[in-house]
């Protein structure tokens, strides 16, 4: 089977590049599953209900995302009512869920995993233990599993996908928004790469306007960060999946540049 999932989703121009080519990439890559990362989907920073109902509209199956979640305080209750919208597993106390299990569009039962980094990141538990609690908790008749590691520091993702060989399908990076050339499986069958990249302008200093961050370089003063829209930029993976043993047999990089 076939797993797509989308980097980061960063405001309108983000949004509007899945809607203009998600269907196509289904269609053409006969995907079974499709998951994005979701947490800059509302001007960059969050997302609204409104909004991960509108990319659920499009075809995505399952949503992800990471510390940015909590920034629109609407997004809380929603959480509750939607298990298809994850947060981070490793937040110790907090609304929604970490882990999605749904039924593929093959029919199979995938498990998608959410789990976020600790190296200069908002203080959580730790993802690695996260991790084992989790997998541990599943059905093992659910053999395809797929986690997004939200974090920052390559090493630690590194290391997330060699301490979960063999024991999920595939372990990818966002929150850098940039997309790293990593691709690879791992011995015991773990596709993996340390960050899928963006999908929003890539005209811009990781999705923000340039001028507003070159400022603030040049300065050191705050500014107020408004999204840029220019030259939008798809990134995602596929992941070719055995879905009888949940081991990866391929992993590749998608990327689409818009108008």
């Amino acid at each position: 089977m076939n797993i797509l999932f989308v980097g980061d989703i960063f405001a309108s121009a983000g949004r509007r590049i899945v809607s203009d080519h998600l269907q196509d990439i289904i269609a053409s890559n006969s995907i079974d599953l499709a998951i994005a990362n979701a947490e800059n989907a509302a001007g960059g920073f969050g997302v609204t209900p409104a909004i991960a109902e509108e990319l659920f509209s499009f075809g995505l199956d399952v949503l992800t995302s990471g510390n940015h979640i909590w920034d629109k305080r609407e997004i809380y209750d929603y959480l509750n009512r939607q298990p298809r919208l994850l947060r981070p597993a490793n937040y110790p106390d907090a609304p929604g869920s970490g882990l999605a299990v749904v039924k593929a569009r093959n029919g199979v039962d995938c498990a998608v995993l959410n789990l976020q980094g600790r190296v200069y990141m908002p203080h959580t538990d730790c993802p690695f233990r996260t991790a084992d609690r989790i997998l541990a908790s599943l059905d093992p008749a659910v053999k395809v599993r797929f986690l997004d590691f939200h974090a920052e520091v390559t090493s630690e993702k590194i290391a997330m996908g060699w301490y979960l060989d063999g024991r999920v399908s595939a372990v990818v990076g966002t929150h850098t928004h940039v997309p790293t050339a990593d691709s690879r499986i791992l011995p015991q069958g773990c596709a993996y790469q340390t960050d899928c990249g963006m999908t929003g302008p890539y005209e811009s200093v990781i999705g923000v306007d340039t001028d507003i961050i070159i400022r603030r370089f040049l300065t050191a003063l705050p500014v107020r960060m408004e999204a840029s829209s220019k030259e939008p930029e798809l990134h995602a993976v596929i992941v070719d999946v055995d879905e009888a043993t949940g081991r990866a047999r391929a992993i590749r990089r998608h990327a689409i540049n818009g108008d």
